[in-house]
């Protein structure tokens, strides 16, 4: 069986960043991607986006470009399309790859799996014509796909980010219907002083806004009870702002209420999990570098916590040079300083989590709302599983196979605890998450039954 020092899953910015100084340092590494190449969702195709597609996306995107070629350097082995479906106790990595399952042992292994963007079930929301906001992203990254007439829907950042881009491809959204309440701003006053510390967000932010405003994009503030018709695919969104009730036609509707780690495969290695109540959201335990609750385990990057791009690329880094600390080498200096950059970078999550937090709506969908999508289970169905004596969700699982479908919970797992929590009357800490199995995701018995052990990964 192959070995290496560091396996490192995801080719994020933490990803890349984390495998780019690991072999730098002098340790035999492995990245392991499940996408045909290198920068993960946030730069996803950087490396074959051509100049009018980079400048759709913006300068942050471009950015990428620098950490792709950095790791392509680096000496780093690099193993695309390669879907990590199990990993044992002892660290040893069942994957996926070009039709065949394979087997990879590492000393240490650094999960850099990024975030998914937070479940939002409302009415219509599994209807065709419905994606995430990030959905529509990906089309512009990965094929130059730009949406036409899309109305935006939700709350958070990459909401404006992509109603920005759109702007730029010269396909302005339809509307943004944006549901941050009213009291969230004056709750996040009290954070603004931090948040000047990183002030090239806030004006980030300000200018996205600007740009979609002078578009003529129409923008409802305060939107609830939303709504999306059709019979056989979106046909319109209806909502209510500033007590009007509000319909728009469309048949391209965009969901977001923000960004949550993506915690599937720390749940399967049973690292020690903390609900997080500024990002409502569960995390990975770890300390400032990344060590998670099992030894040789490490986390770096929004997996671990949601900061953002520049953020994740730093953590990567870190994550690498405390591995290295700890072996009695590596850089004490640039591990202090990118320590502190990765603090001052943080100082807008507090004001950014207070304004954004989701309206309770959110994630309290109305009894006959579909939450598990792969299994059509309703919120009303999970509320009575309660009822009936189900203390989590795992027992909600048994019940009515919420989480057993093809996501295996990566969808509607946040939604599933938080009905439980506000059934139950008690945090999601208190109630839990699924527990995770393998397979992490749907494979063919026939990749099973082609397993082979290379003699070593594919360097490309």
């Amino acid at each position: 069986m192959k070995s290496c020092d560091i396996a490192v899953i995801g080719a994020g910015p933490a990803g890349l960043a984390a495998a780019t100084r690991a072999a730098d340092l002098g340790y035999d590494t492995v990245l392991l991607d499940e996408q045909p190449s290198p920068g993960g969702q946030i730069y996803r195709a950087v490396e074959t986006a051509d100049h009018a597609r980079t400048e759709v996306m913006g300068a942050d995107y471009a950015r990428g470009r620098a950490i792709v070629d950095a790791f392509r350097a680096s000496g780093a082995a690099y193993m695309d399309g390669a879907l990590v479906w199990n990993i044992s106790t002892d660290r040893v990595i069942d994957f996926s790859r070009g039709g065949a399952s394979s087997q990879l042992s590492a000393k240490r292994i650094i999960v850099a799996t990024g975030a998914v963007e937070r479940p939002w079930p409302l009415p219509g929301w599994t209807l065709p014509g419905v994606t995430t906001a990030g959905a529509l992203q990906i089309l512009m990254k990965a094929s130059g796909i730009v949406q036409e007439d899309a109305v935006l829907a939700g709350s958070g950042p990459l909401l404006w980010l992509v109603a920005a881009q759109l702007v730029d491809a010269g396909a302005p959204p339809r509307a943004v219907v944006e549901t941050t309440p009213r009291a969230h701003y004056r709750a996040a006053l009290a954070q603004l002083p931090a948040a000047l510390r990183a002030p090239g967000y806030l004006a980030k932010g300000w200018r996205m806004m600007r740009k979609v405003k002078r578009a003529g994009v129409r923008h409802f503030a305060g939107a609830e009870n939303i709504a999306i018709e059709g019979a056989d695919a979106a046909s319109a969104i209806r909502f209510t702002a500033k007590g009007a009730s509000e319909r728009i036609e469309a048949s391209s509707i965009a969901l977001h209420q923000g960004v949550v780690p993506n915690q599937q495969i720390t749940r399967l290695l049973r690292c020690d999990h903390a609900w997080d109540a500024a990002q409502q959201c569960f995390r990975p335990v770890t300390d400032e570098d990344g060590q998670s609750s099992v030894q040789e385990v490490y986390v770096a990057g929004d997996g671990a916590g949601i900061g953002g791009a520049l953020s994740a690329a730093l953590h990567g880094e870190i994550t690498a040079l405390a591995i290295a600390a700890r072996d009695g080498r590596g850089d004490p200096a640039r591990l202090k300083s990118l320590r502190a950059e990765r603090a001052r970078d943080a100082a807008v999550r507090p004001f950014l989590e207070t304004l954004y937090a989701p309206a309770p709506h959110v994630t309290a969908p109305a009894d006959d709302t579909i939450v598990c999508r792969c299994e059509e289970v309703t919120a009303g169905a999970i509320r009575e599983a309660v009822n009936l004596g189900a203390p989590g969700p795992n027992q909600v699982k048994s019940f009515l196979r919420a989480g057993m479908g093809p996501c295996q919970g990566r969808v509607c797992g946040p939604v599933v605890s938080a009905i439980i929590a506000e059934r139950r009357g008690e945090t999601p800490g208190a109630t839990g998450y699924y527990r995770i199995r393998p397979p992490l995701k749907p494979i063919p018995l026939s990749e099973l039954a082609q397993f082979t052990i290379p003699d070593a990964p594919e360097d490309r």
